[in-house]
């Protein structure tokens, strides 16, 4: 789902498809590339303190249509900003009603509202507990309890105004320190929550820049980056959706927010060559 309007930036466009090129291969699922208007040059309208919510609205709506149909048991979604989890998510956790929990792997927590910024991929988590943006919230058929969510890795010193709502909420987390050696803190809240069946939100910024450089702050040249930076290596990632694998099925993976700098750099680079436009 190479949704991009929720974080107005058309580059993860680019970063979804060779996403889902590189992930692994399977001969027991099926693949379908969501409709997504890609006029990059046509500015977004901000419509109730969201850019581009019509358009959202259009690809959301199409999105659910095809999960309606489809009655997928284990949904994969390779993106993409942030917010193209927000109708699969809503989607599953109709479908294991009371037995889903939400694991969000992330260095931001998603969860402002449109007075805080104008961009629906910060909103995302909010809108599923039905906050966040209320034109988007509406929409959620589902919305998840408080008790089966948990961050993973969002780092809490670096929380914003903004991120308010995770404390305001209670919203359970495990910092990047926490499960450096061990996923311990998310074992638990499977347990104790009686959880059975996992979506899993990977954003990938969760990861630190020495570990993983397709990511936002890993621009070349950034010299500043105005928000939380991720400290988890994929590793640990890894190692963490294999742990908790075994105490609760992953029926939900949203991947987020690739940033292949060196191949978007190269194919805008190629872009200016005669021969290519010839």
């Amino acid at each position: 789902m190479p949704q991009w309007q929720g974080g107005n930036n058309p580059n993860y466009a680019f970063g979804a498809e060779l996403l889902a090129y590189i992930a692994p291969n399977s001969n027991t699922s099926e693949t379908i590339e969501m409709s997504v208007d890609k006029d990059f040059e046509k500015k977004l309208k901000v419509e109730n303190g969201v850019v581009g919510e019509q358009v959202l609205f259009k690809q959301m709506e199409e999105t659910a249509k095809i999960l309606e149909e489809q009655q997928p048991d284990r949904v994969i979604i390779f993106g993409g900003d942030c917010s193209m989890d927000q109708v699969p998510f809503d989607y599953l956790n109709g479908k294991y009603s009371g037995k889903l929990g939400v694991l969000w792997l992330d260095a931001h927590p998603d969860v402002s509202t449109p007075n805080d910024m104008p961009r629906v991929h910060a909103m995302v988590l909010g809108n599923l507990l039905g906050n966040g943006a209320p034109q988007f919230a509406a929409k959620v058929k589902n919305p998840v309890s408080l008790s089966h969510v948990m961050y993973a890795g969002l780092i809490e010193k670096d929380l914003r105004d903004e991120d308010k709502p995770v404390k305001e909420l209670n919203l359970r987390l495990a910092g990047p320190d926490e499960l450096k050696e061990n996923s311990q803190p998310i074992i638990d809240w499977i347990e104790e929550n009686q959880i059975e069946y996992l979506a899993v939100h990977f954003d990938l910024d969760v990861l630190t820049p020495k570990d993983f450089r397709s990511i936002l702050p890993a621009e070349p040249y950034l010299e500043d980056f105005d928000a939380a930076i991720g400290e988890m290596t994929l590793a640990q990632v890894v190692r963490v959706l294999k742990d908790v694998s075994t105490k609760a099925e992953i029926v939900g993976l949203g991947i987020a927010e690739h940033m292949p700098w060196d191949a978007i750099n190269l194919r805008k680079s190629l872009s200016e060559i005669s021969i290519f436009n010839d």
